[in-house]
């Protein structure tokens, strides 16, 4: 079972080094792991080259049998710490920059501190993970990007969202006064890794939603580079406006068309049918969701 596990770990990761870390072995002792399970199956499981390593088309089909067996065999594991006095385990979460920073890590700042044995793994990736094939426990993304097989949970209010740039950038480029005037702009984009586009700019005009794609000279895939390039006066960014209020109140940022801008749909949380209940797993879906403030009440 040691070996097969290595096996399907090499071949998912498609590398020694990042299989060999993840399993706390070295690399010399997990490529013998392999050429000895190679030797004993009379059959090559894995195509090596000085640049990567692939399954052969055997080694693919090992991997297709045993890849959701040993997936089961860990959330078998797993659910045994429903039998420990404190809730324990490893969650693994796929998300976005924005809803990392600010829904996520502000909830398990309580989570983690009242069930220490509990671990959470935040992955930041703008791409579209399958939870199931990247054995994630969960992921993170706006409501309508979930897929509509899984399980989903909301776990924050819409976003609003503006378009800013700086005050110097405007002194030079007057400022749009409506969505069509954007084309005379610079703009900051972010890259989408899942469909290799630019991220449209979501904007309403007559009470209609529409997707501008807009043209600059700096393309990121993340917000951070994004928003200090707008603050240098390199363009238009469109941001989630919490991320920029404080820079607008300072006066180093001026929002434009906000008229214009409509918020996001809120995040959700996303898991497969099948997930396994465990105790930790709960937990941290509870510290998540998504309470509405009523008025004159608390959360």
């Amino acid at each position: 079972m040691a070996d097969l596990t290595a096996f399907v770990t090499v071949a998912e990761e498609r590398n020694f080094t990042r299989a060999a870390a993840k399993l706390g072995l070295s690399q010399s002792a997990l490529s013998q792991i392999v050429q000895r399970l190679e030797e004993r199956l009379g059959v090559r499981l894995l195509a090596r080259t000085t640049r990567s390593v692939a399954p052969t088309p055997a080694g693919e089909r090992l991997v297709e049998r045993l890849a959701p067996m040993l997936h089961d065999l860990d959330q078998g594991l797993t659910e045994l710490s429903e039998f420990r006095d404190k809730p324990a385990g490893l969650i693994r979460v796929t998300t976005v920059e924005h809803a990392a920073r600010t829904v996520i890590r502000p909830a398990m700042t309580r989570l983690l501190t009242d069930y220490p044995d509990i671990t959470v793994e935040v992955i930041v990736d703008y791409g579209l993970a399958d939870v199931v094939a990247d054995r994630f426990d969960a992921g993170v993304r706006l409501g309508e990007q979930v897929a509509k097989d899984m399980i989903a949970l909301r776990i924050s209010p819409d976003i609003p969202m503006a378009i800013v740039g700086a005050a110097d950038y405007l002194r030079r480029h007057p400022a749009p006064q409506e969505p069509q005037q954007l084309v005379d702009h610079r703009c900051i984009n972010l890259r989408l890794p899942t469909s290799g586009t630019l991220n449209a700019w979501r904007l309403t005009q007559d009470g209609r939603e529409m997707r501008v794609r807009v043209e600059g000279p700096l393309v990121f895939n993340t917000l951070d580079l994004i928003l200090d390039s707008a603050l240098d006066g390199l363009g238009l960014a469109y941001m989630p406006l919490d991320q920029v209020a404080h820079d607008i109140e300072a006066g180093r940022l001026v929002q434009v068309l906000s008229e214009w801008t409509p918020p996001l749909p809120g995040y959700h949380l996303y898991y497969p049918s099948r997930r396994h209940s465990s105790p930790a797993f709960r937990l941290f879906v509870e510290a998540l969701r998504y309470r509405p403030r009523q008025a004159g009440k608390g959360a």
